[in-house]
């Protein structure tokens, strides 16, 4: 009897140390194959927004360099829409403000589907119009903070710190930190073209565009002794 308890205890013994040596393995992470798998570019969004005053004459010439930069950092930041939010409750002068600011951003280029009217509700008489956008700031990971020691190398992987620089640069480089969370829509495909080469190769001939003489070079022979 005592014989048979001891077994049963010892074999409960190893259940638990392999369940529990299993648990570790399971909740151990991943090491990172290449040096920039360690580090990640944080991407936080914020308006870009300008308040400008309600004018009798629509916008003041300060008022459109003002709306006019904007613009310049919409197009920047690859597009998108542009919000006008105006102060509810009727007032005349900041409707023509509004209508003024709207007519403003189509002269300078800006889709007319990409232009939204909104309003808010303002706490005191002259309150400013918001015009602004979404952008998108890339924030790179902070370096040379924990070097380890470059002789540590039994398990064959890299510095903690390779690949650090590599990422806060492509963060500080990158012309809209939005391409970094998805992509951007494709362009419609050219149909007349797709009709022209499809209707060439069916009919055997050649499919590619003609050669432009301005591609043609060659190296002068001539050398200076």
């Amino acid at each position: 009897m005592i014989r048979n308890l001891i077994v049963l205890c010892l074999a409960a013994l190893a259940c638990a140390c392999v369940s529990l040596g299993h648990d570790k393995k399971v909740a151990k992470e991943p090491r990172a194959i290449t040096p920039t798998e360690q580090f990640a570019i944080t991407v936080s969004s914020s308006p870009d927004q300008i308040l400008l005053a309600p004018h009798p004459q629509g916008l003041s010439d300060a008022q459109a360099a003002a709306l006019a930069a904007l613009v310049d950092r919409w197009r920047d930041a690859g597009g998108g829409s542009i919000t006008i939010l105006a102060p509810a409750g009727g007032q005349g002068q900041a409707y023509h403000a509004a209508a003024a600011i709207e007519a403003a951003l189509e002269d300078q280029g800006v889709p007319a589907d990409a232009i939204r009217l909104g309003g808010y509700n303002a706490t005191h008489a002259g309150a400013p119009i918001a015009v602004g956008f979404k952008a998108y700031k890339a924030r790179g990971p902070d370096c040379g903070r924990d070097w380890r020691s470059f002789t540590a190398s039994r398990e064959n992987q890299v510095n903690n710190n390779f690949g650090c620089a590599t990422t806060a640069d492509i963060a500080a480089m990158i012309a809209n930190p939005a391409d970094l969370l998805a992509p951007r829509p494709t362009d419609p495909s050219d149909a007349q073209r797709r009709e022209t080469v499809l209707g060439k190769y069916r009919a055997g001939g050649l499919t590619s565009t003609i050669k432009d003489p301005q591609a043609d070079g060659a190296v002068s022979a001539s050398v200076q002794q």
